[in-house]
């Protein structure tokens, strides 16, 4: 199964929050001058008002270990979770810790499946079973459930609302996992369900858990709808991308239906004779993926606390930035695709409003739709589907994003030349 938060959710975006530039970020971004700005200006603290430093040393002994495997389990969300306003923030790195053990059960073949399904369907009762931990895993974040006693001792902890919240949440998602053991996902229908179970029912808890907190409003966490396909759209892509990965060590998550339009076996799309049928089930792939994008952008412009916003946004722009970069793209089934880093930080600093998250999407769709082979058996539904986007995200003005792109570009010379006469003067 892909890990829950996305596979990132937690195989996670490729988008770690170690975001200080390395020689090969600079090298990269030497290309690209506003990446280079957007490196440089992270660097210097630029970020900081998406990810605040975090001091924890008020915290309990207990509550401390909890953030130290959220942190060691956990490159990206660790941060943005961090980030969260007020009592929120503990509720959901509790609820991120609780779905990463419950993860570690099902994703360890060692742990024979008669003992496993059980496991999954009642995981959710060991939340308050003072004491209980699970000590057979091999996993490499077998840690969370061998120390699985000071997780549920700070689940106990939180208000009655959060836990009703992750309780059900982690039922609902280990019955699901427990489904998927033994069954292959064969239709597009399959696929759907696979993914909320793993990451849109992660959806579904987390804006259960805004709304409680009171920092968002109540539709948040009612409108299951929009809450889920938020989880979809980021599940999908992780799935997509990770295709080559997944084949290599025997899993299987693209559909069925799809795929076997295009060849026999999915594992064939490795082979370079069927890369024109693979980039057209990629493309299919990518088509119906971007369906969840007008759902996203309802929910986001429902959110009106920026820590809420900044958690919810980092990651769908990542999604969206990965599909433009995955799409027609045949690295995918011979490589890595990966979003610079550069582009990965200036799309964490900027996503911090509707205006920028729609400009964002419509930049990446406009991509999309200009690399849509004119062979492809999808070519009309997608284009279809990027229109759809664009009219949803209007468009910035010319003379606006002109003075724009010339303010970063002067702001990319003016450290440069910082950086010459520090070395110069020194």
């Amino acid at each position: 199964m892909q890990k829950p938060f996305g596979r990132n959710v937690m195989k996670e975006f490729n988008f770690s929050l170690r975001f200080l530039p390395d020689t090969m970020d600079l090298i990269q971004a030497s290309f690209h001058p506003h990446e280079l700005y957007n490196l440089l200006k992270f660097k210097l603290g630029g970020g900081r008002h998406v990810i605040p430093k975090q001091d924890f040393s008020s915290l309990s002994p207990v509550a401390q270990k909890c953030y130290f495997y959220l942190q060691k389990t956990s490159r990206s969300f660790s941060a943005v979770i961090q980030a969260l306003d007020g009592d929120l923030r503990h509720a959901v790195c509790i609820f991120y810790l609780v779905l990463r053990a419950l993860d570690t059960v099902e994703d360890d073949m060692t742990i024979p499946n008669e003992e496993k399904v059980p496991l999954l369907q009642t995981f959710h009762e060991k939340l308050e079973l003072k004491g209980w931990s699970y000590t057979k895993s091999n996993e490499k974040d077998k840690a969370v459930l061998e120390d699985f006693p000071v997780i549920s001792e700070e689940y106990r902890g939180l208000a009655e609302g959060y836990r009703v919240v992750i309780s059900d949440i982690t039922k609902r998602m280990g019955n699901g996992m427990s489904e998927f053991i033994e069954k292959e996902v064969v239709t597009m229908a399959d696929w759907d369900l696979y993914c909320h179970y793993v990451a849109g029912l992660v959806g579904i808890g987390l804006s259960r858990l805004f709304s409680v907190s009171s920092l968002e409003d109540a539709i948040v966490g009612e409108d299951t709808e929009l809450a889920n396909s938020m989880g979809l759209f980021l599940q999908k892509t992780n799935v997509i991308r990770d295709y080559l990965e997944d084949s290599l060590e025997g899993r299987e998550f693209w559909p069925r239906e799809a795929w076997c339009k295009y060849g026999k076996k999915l594992t064939d799309f490795q082979n370079l004779s069927k890369l024109p049928q693979a980039v057209h089930c990629l493309n299919e792939l990518i088509n119906n993926a971007l369906r969840h994008v007008p759902d996203v952008l309802v929910y986001m412009s429902r959110l009106k606390n920026q820590s809420v916003f900044n958690f919810c946004a980092i990651p769908q722009v990542m999604a969206a930035a990965t599909l433009a970069k995955c799409y027609s793209n045949p690295q995918v089934f011979s490589g890595v695709v990966k979003i610079r880093r550069g582009e990965a930080v200036g799309l964490m600093m900027e996503s911090t409003d509707m205006p920028s998250l729609r400009r964002i999407i419509s930049n990446y769709s406009s991509q999309l739709e200009a690399k849509i082979p004119r062979d492809d058996p999808n070519f009309i539904l997608t284009h279809q589907m990027c229109l759809v986007i664009q009219d949803l995200c209007p468009p910035v003005n010319d003379r606006i994003a002109r003075i724009y792109y010339w303010g970063r570009l002067f702001n990319v010379l003016v450290i440069i030349m910082a950086i010459l006469m520090y070395f110069i003067y020194t």
